[in-house]
């Protein structure tokens, strides 16, 4: 049985009290998508990670359901709390709710599915992943509600074939994958780094950038990345009712996540049906800027999610080396 862990993050600071747009949300531009009406409502995220502080005041009223996969309180699949912390930091940064208190997620009125696939101590087996996103994509919600996006800040160094089909069986039932590259990176874009399953070319695979738009010097390179986020100094929610500020890619791909959640919303209230993933992916797309660094770097760059409202795609892609 191969394993899979958390994706190497910094804890630089827990807080007990905040009231700020944290300034991720605000570099990919976020708010700009709220001023025009739309805050995520209504899609479904499964977050793959060491579960969530269920109680938490910013994410208990936006968790629809959870599972837990690991051996954690004895393996029972009801119990799906975070005794990590990383998890719920990942689940506030998606989705905390916009309230007068705290921060608030890039999407604050999507719903979660906590789906925990790591212990406490952030590590598990790969089956627990796999057999995570298969729940995710056979899920559904009290009203038929459907999982949209899975996003997993997690990786190892084996390219384990039952993930990488359960993954690819997830795309083909269109939800969109969003992944962390990894901090395994040594700060030049000659070298590869590859965990997975962020480096699997079916995902969207996410690198960092600082809050100043440059390159984390820890994020991995290789020619499937697809675009950055920001990834250092990432203030979100965390055990306790706190909040904490960590670094990692781990902090950018959920960044992504909910910006998905913003795209899904309000393509699909302009097109006025349903987006297909890859659909879904080319929106997301329109929606980077270039910082002028290697692809192997940036991908297509870093989301900003005012830019590039165009007409919907089914060009998939293939490589992010073009």
């Amino acid at each position: 049985m191969s394993k899979v862990s958390l994706i190497p993050y910094t804890i630089q600071s827990v807080v007990k009290e905040t009231k700020v747009v944290p300034p991720g949300i605000e570099l990919i531009e976020a708010p700009r998508i709220w001023e025009q009406g739309y805050y995520g409502d209504g899609v479904v995220i499964a977050v793959l990670d060491t579960g969530c502080d269920s109680d938490h005041f910013e994410l208990k009223d936006r968790i629809l359901d959870g599972y837990n996969f690991t051996t954690d309180d004895n393996g029972d699949p009801a119990i799906f709390e975070d005794y990590n912390g990383h998890g719920t930091h990942v689940c506030g940064t998606i989705a905390a709710t916009q309230n007068d208190a705290g921060v608030i997620g890039v999407a604050p009125k999507a719903n979660l599915l906590i789906l925990k696939v790591l212990g406490g101590q952030g590590f598990g087996d790969t089956k627990w992943v796999t057999e995570g996103v298969r729940f995710a994509m056979n899920w559904r919600g009290p009203n038929g509600e459907r999982v949209r996006v899975i996003s997993m800040s997690l990786g190892g160094k084996v390219k384990d074939q039952s993930l990488h089909q359960a993954i690819q069986k997830a795309i083909k039932e269109e939800i969109i994958v969003i992944c962390a590259a990894g901090n395994e990176g040594d700060g030049r874009d000659e070298t590869d780094e590859f965990a997975y399953p962020g480096a699997f070319p079916e995902v969207v695979q996410v690198g960092s950038v600082n809050l100043q738009g440059e390159i984390s010097k820890f994020s991995n390179t290789n020619c499937h990345i697809d675009l950055v986020a920001p990834g250092e100094e990432i203030l979100s929610t965390y055990l306790n009712n706190e909040f904490a500020v960590l670094s990692g890619t781990s902090m950018a791909a959920p960044h992504v996540s909910g910006a998905v959640a913003l795209i899904i919303e309000q393509s699909e209230k302009e097109f006025e049906r349903r987006l297909t993933e890859a659909e879904i992916w080319a929106q997301l797309i329109k929606r980077t800027i270039s910082l002028n660094f290697s692809r192997r770097f940036q991908g297509n760059g870093i989301v900003k999610l005012s830019t590039g409202l165009t007409e919907p795609s089914e060009n998939k892609k293939v490589s992010t080396t073009i």
